[in-house]
Formats: structure tokens, C-alpha cells, sequence
């Protein structure tokens, strides 16, 4: 049982780093934040959960099943990740590459304590174990002092996992496999990373934010931990009987020039090769979806529309179906995942040329983070844009991919992939 109270609050952005330097006290810490995107299917402007209750940690092997025991028995708030390596507990898959941030491939957590927010107020959530606290806890978040020296990364280098040659190798490769027929589209991805290195979490992620204002920013700890991510995309939300995912595909630089960046915008709207790849990955998600939708409620809501972020402008579609309640949440996770727009066509073959021309694992990277709400509603996005930190190595990581079709220019892709990366780089060598 948790009790309840609202509370008015002023502005969100004030308070935000407030709230999140007060949270580094605890082991577990999940920040969701919209940054007031106009998104018709979100819920909340932003969710703070923190100190775990109960939780779940595993690996791949039967992680699905763990998940849906976890989940139904708690039936409560639960936040966490699921990392792209699960994909080895729903298809006869393995990963063997290099895994130096080493996240464990599943974690969740029950909080005890919990912070949703409006524009207006903030509804606060506590497990009746600690709601003496939450008076207390409310008024040192307001008066937690952030007036100090800003914590600044120490010079941070970064290092390419994949070297430029190498990687013209690797998409020609892959374009062989889509010659034979092996394959339509694929994913392919390189890791940025930096060894010896201590960062600020909070402060990273803070700037990291403030320059990508992207809709499913996240802030993640689990103890020493760390996700902060710029993501701009949604993997799957379900609400009451109704499921969407809104994959991304069609990326185009924005320019300083009004007039400039609007013809952007029609160029990627009318581009091919964008448009195929969309329409690819929408394709191989209805067919994802239909598995477990009620007959005849697939449908795709919107078809390669273009959104507009701080660094990009994205070519989205949102595909749509209804479910029985039969069907658990998990259940609905575990027949999508991993998502299409980070796989490719067909799913399987792509996951194994993935792996087999990759250099890194990807981990957390281009998995999902996300809730459970305590009915068994959810919501995740797709990990991309997104600085992953293991505090006790000191080790840092981002990654960047991009979809990889029979028009694919290899120089094209590379360029498209240092543009993915510009906002991390700059946060974490500024």
C-alpha cells in the first residue's frame, strides 16, 4: 500500500536538478523526463523513482520468465531496463563480443519511493514503510543546495571501437548480405568509448539534456551503474487494452538557417532510401504486434511523419493494435523485442550478421528502459543517444548506429552516425 499527496510546485526546471542530486543518496534511481514534448500518448511531464523495495538482476537465460513471475507477483510500480541481449532468450541467438560495461542483461526495481510530475504539482507515491519521511524528504529536495562549483568532467578521450576503415569494411559487407538476399535492411552500430575515466553522473546527464531536450530522456543508477540518456524514441507503451510503438528511422541534420532547415524537412520526408527503411522496420513491427493483437487492430496510426529535436529531425510512424487481457505485459514485451529499428529485416538474419560484424556487445545500448505501472501498463523507450558509465571501472561508452538497405552509401552512413554522436561528444569533452 502506498500513501499519497500532491503538491504545487512552480517550475519543473528548477527543481529538477534539486530532485536529482537529493536522489544520488540512494542505490537505485530511475528519472523519466517528456521535457514538455507534445506527445499525445504520454502520461507524464516526468517520473522520479528511487530505493529499491524488492528487485530483480539476471541475465538472459529464461530473463522473460524471471520478469513476468516478478512482475505479477509485486503488482506495483516497477522501473528498469531490458538490455539488447535478451534477444538470446526469445531467439536461439548468443553474444561472444567484446563487454567491458558489463550491466547485467535485466534489472528492475519495486520503489519505495516515487514522484510524478505535472505542470503544476507533484503526486507523490511512498510504500506505507516510509511515508513518516515524506514530509521531511519533500522539504530537503526544496532546499538542497546546488550553488556550488558545477562538477566538470576531467578531459575525457575518446576512442573509436570500430576504426573508420574497418567500418567501410564492415557496412560492404553487410550490403553483400543484402545482395544475396540475406537480409533487406540491418542495424549496424560502433562504440565510442573511455577507459580511466571518472564523470559527474548528474551533471553529465543535466547537460546532455539541456542541449538534446529529447522526449524520453533518462536518468538511470543502479548503484554504480549509470545510463543518461538524450533518447528521442519510444519502443512500446501499453495503456488499458491498447499498445503502440513508434520506431524511428530517417534521420537529417537541422541548420541554423529557418529557411535552410525547413527544406531539410521536405528533403528527408521525400528521400527514398529514408522512406524505405521506415517503412521496412513499421512493416516488421505490425507483423511483431500482430502476434499478439486482437484480429484486425493492427494499424499504423501514422506513416514516416517528421519530428523536429534539438540536434535531428526524425522520420517517426506509430503503429497501433489492441490486446486481450489474456495476454500479459510481458508477454506483449517479449514477442516485439528487440525492437525493429534496431535490428532489422528479417529480425533474425539481421541479429546474426549483426553480431557477427559488430565489435562491441551492445548491453543496454539500443535496449530499453522504462515502468510497469502496478495494473500491468507500461512504457519504454529504445536506448540510443545515450552515455552508459560503470562508475568502479571507470570505464565510459556511447554508441551509434544506423539502418544499413541496398542505397546505403557507406560514407553517407558514417557521416549520419558522427552527427548521432555530436551531442555525447560534446558533453562528455566539453
Amino acid at each position: 500500500m502506498r500513501i499519497i499527496k500532491k503538491v504545487p510546485i512552480k517550475s519543473l526546471s528548477i527543481l529538477k536538478p534539486r530532485i536529482l542530486t537529493w536522489a544520488q543518496q540512494f542505490e537505485e534511481v530511475a528519472w523519466l523526463d517528456s521535457n514538455n514534448f507534445k506527445d499525445s500518448h504520454s502520461t507524464f511531464k516526468a517520473v522520479l523513482a528511487v530505493d529499491a523495495f524488492t528487485a530483480i538482476r539476471t541475465d538472459s537465460f529464461n530473463a522473460f520468465e524471471k520478469l513476468e513471475e516478478y512482475q505479477t507477483t509485486t503488482k506495483d510500480w516497477l522501473f528498469g531496463y531490458l538490455t539488447y541481449d535478451l534477444k538470446n532468450d526469445v531467439e536461439n541467438l548468443s553474444s561472444s563480443n567484446v563487454d567491458v560495461l558489463d550491466f547485467p542483461d535485466l534489472q528492475f526495481f519495486q520503489p519505495k519511493k516515487i514522484f510524478f510530475f505535472s505542470e503544476t504539482e507533484v503526486e507523490i507515491h511512498y510504500l506505507n514503510m516510509v511515508d513518516d519521511e515524506l514530509e521531511s524528504d519533500w522539504e530537503t529536495i526544496l532546499n538542497t543546495d546546488i550553488s556550488g562549483t558545477p562538477k566538470i568532467n576531467n578531459s575525457v578521450k575518446i576512442s573509436l571501437r570500430t576504426p573508420k576503415d574497418a567500418y567501410f569494411e564492415k557496412v560492404g559487407a553487410m550490403l553483400k548480405h543484402i545482395e544475396r538476399g540475406d537480409i533487406y535492411e540491418a542495424n549496424f552500430c560502433q562504440e565510442f568509448y573511455s577507459k580511466n575515466t571518472a564523470i559527474d553522473p548528474v551533471s553529465t546527464f543535466l547537460h546532455l539534456n539541456e542541449i538534446s531536450l529529447s522526449p524520453f530522456a533518462t536518468f538511470l543508477k543502479f548503484t554504480d551503474l549509470y545510463a543518461l540518456s538524450a533518447s528521442p524514441e519510444r519502443y512500446l507503451k501499453k495503456t488499458d487494452e491498447v499498445v503502440i510503438s513508434q520506431p524511428i528511422k530517417g534521420t537529417a541534420k537541422r541548420l541554423s538557417n529557418s529557411s535552410e532547415d525547413i527544406k531539410m524537412i521536405e528533403q528527408l520526408q521525400n528521400d527514398p532510401k529514408e522512406r524505405s527503411e521506415n517503412i521496412m522496420i513499421t512493416d516488421l513491427v505490425r507483423n511483431d504486434l500482430s502476434r499478439i493483437a486482437k484480429k484486425g487492430t493492427v494499424t499504423v496510426e501514422e506513416l514516416c511523419k517528421i519530428y523536429t529535436f534539438e540536434q535531428v529531425h526524425q522520420m517517426i510512424s506509430t503503429i497501433r493494435c489492441e490486446v486481450n487481457d489474456s495476454v500479459s505485459a510481458v508477454e506483449i514485451i517479449k514477442n516485439s523485442f528487440p525492437m525493429g529499428s534496431m535490428t532489422g529485416a528479417p529480425k533474425v538474419s539481421a541479429m546474426k550478421i549483426i553480431e557477427q560484424l559488430e565489435d562491441a556487445k551492445r548491453g543496454l545500448y539500443s535496449g530499453a528502459v522504462g515502468y510497469f505501472t502496478s495494473n500491468g501498463d507500461f512504457d519504454f523507450n529504445v536506448v540510443i543517444r545515450s552515455i552508459l558509465y560503470n562508475e568502479a571501472k571507470k570505464y565510459v561508452s556511447f554508441s551509434v548506429g544506423g539502418a544499413i538497405t541496398a542505397k546505403s552509401i557507406p560514407e553517407n552512413e558514417y557521416e549520419e552516425c558522427l552527427l548521432k554522436a555530436r551531442a555525447m561528444r560534446t558533453v562528455l569533452e566539453a
